[in-house]
């Protein structure tokens, strides 16, 4: 009864930080000190002091802002004009024609970016103008790019991987190599509704322009050679276990600038631009988890955790019953937090829950970044549809609505997710030995 009364006391101590505007970090932080203060002997400020800094000493973690950096260069570069002019001329004929730009592009950046919202901000500054001129569809055109930029949440090198994998002290290079069939899964699902779509309303896709023999169009084509040979260096060292994820990006952020200088992009501008944005990410992250880490302690202390999975497990719940609950309870926080915030607010919570119903955590954490996708194109706090509202000027009600078919394809990804495990098991069971 005691872990009852803390658990909903925390909660609504939580919230209340968090419904006052206060930084999430900072919620969490007070959260767990009242949690130590009123139920527990433990001395408060010794155990923040040793919990802070162990949430902050970690090598995984140093990946972090290397591969926010990376992306925060590749964003102020040429790669995504460089990525439509070589991808349209082998797109034209496909049904939808240009459209297939918005998905591919969003997944190539992703694996060289790691965020979701650079990702969408980067193809759509540059595919919403050029697809506009020549008369695609407004709504499937935000749509394309709304649940395709999710895509930098999943395909590694993924941001909030990295943190789910600190956070439970999982591998992080099988957590990326896990990611990489189900990025693809839900680009061919993308894709498939896009032909599905262009082949019923015909009249809507407008007739290609591009006309060219094979030999111009492998020429046009020699533009994504910069962004193959980043992805290889990066995901393949990590494959191959030549390097660990955080070696992969230190190698990834030396690749990037020297492709950024190699285009001409880079200047002193965009380089300490770059810098700046990386930074102001990566202290946030940083704080984010340093609070989670605490209340993950205090609650530790109740034995919340423990009390609660032996609850749920007396409950006789199925594994699939409890991830259709669970998708339920995210998809709603979803609608009030972003994505990074989910993962280190549950962690501590859910994972004795699904260890319980044994469950495997790698899975787990593509299950986890697959349904926190959805939470970036649900209002009221879709972080991609703030984006595209920005690109575009409409109303983010209309951008929700253009975006819902794809929110009911990032669902039809998590039902094929649990059918098929090995979805996102195959490649991690034959990985080499790559530690975090």
């Amino acid at each position: 009864m005691l872990e009852a009364v803390l658990s909903i006391f925390l909660i609504v101590i939580l919230f209340a930080f968090l419904g006052s505007g206060v930084w999430v970090a900072i919620s969490l932080l007070g959260a767990g000190y009242f949690g130590l203060m009123f139920f527990s002997d433990a001395p408060v400020g010794a155990v923040m002091a040793t919990t802070l800094w162990g949430g902050a000493d970690s090598w995984e973690l140093a990946a972090l802002p290397m591969f926010i950096w990376m992306g925060e260069i590749l964003f102020r570069s040429r790669m995504s004009e460089d990525m439509f002019s070589g991808l349209a001329p082998w797109l034209g004929h496909f049904p939808g024609r240009l459209l297939h730009v918005n998905i591919l592009g969003c997944g190539i950046f992703a694996a060289v970016s790691g965020s979701s919202a650079a990702t969408c901000a980067t193809i759509g500054k540059m595919a919403i103008p050029e697809l506009t001129k020549r008369g695609y569809d407004e709504k499937l055109m935000i749509g394309t790019l709304a649940g395709s930029g999710t895509l930098g949440l999943l395909i590694p090198p993924s941001i909030i991987l990295i943190v789910y994998g600190v956070a439970i002290e999982e591998s992080i290079a099988r957590l990326f190599v896990a990611g990489v069939l189900p990025g693809v899964m839900l680009i061919s699902l993308f894709m498939g509704y896009v032909m599905v779509w262009s082949l019923l309303n015909p009249s809507k896709v407008p007739k290609s322009v591009i006309e060219m023999n094979l030999w111009q169009r492998i020429y046009e084509s020699r533009r994504l050679i910069p962004v193959i040979l980043l992805i290889i260096g990066v995901i393949g060292s990590i494959y191959t276990g030549i390097a660990s994820p955080t070696d992969a990006a230190a190698l990834g952020v030396v690749m990037s600038l020297f492709l950024s200088w190699a285009s001409g992009s880079l200047t002193r501008r965009t380089f300490v631009d770059g810098l700046y944005g990386a930074t102001r990410t990566s202290c946030m992250i940083a704080f984010i988890l340093s609070g989670a880490a605490f209340l993950t302690v205090a609650m530790g202390f109740a034995g919340i955790p423990l009390k609660l999975a032996a609850w749920i497990g007396s409950l006789g719940l199925t594994p699939h019953m409890l991830l259709a609950a669970l998708t339920v309870f995210f998809i709603f926080l979803g609608c009030f937090l972003d994505g990074i915030s989910i993962v280190v607010l549950t962690t501590a919570i859910i994972l004795p829950m699904v260890q319980q119903a044994g469950i495997d955590t790698i899975w787990f954490g593509i299950y986890i970044v697959l349904v926190v996708e959805m939470s970036q194109i649900t209002p009221p706090v879709g972080f991609n549809l703030f984006v595209l509202q920005g690109l575009t000027g409409r109303n983010i009600l209309f951008i929700a609505r253009c975006a819902l078919p794809f929110f009911i394809i990032l669902v039809l990804g998590v039902i094929l997710l649990t059918m098929f495990p090995d979805i996102a098991l195959y490649l991690p069971g034959r990985m080499g030995n790559a530690s975090g």
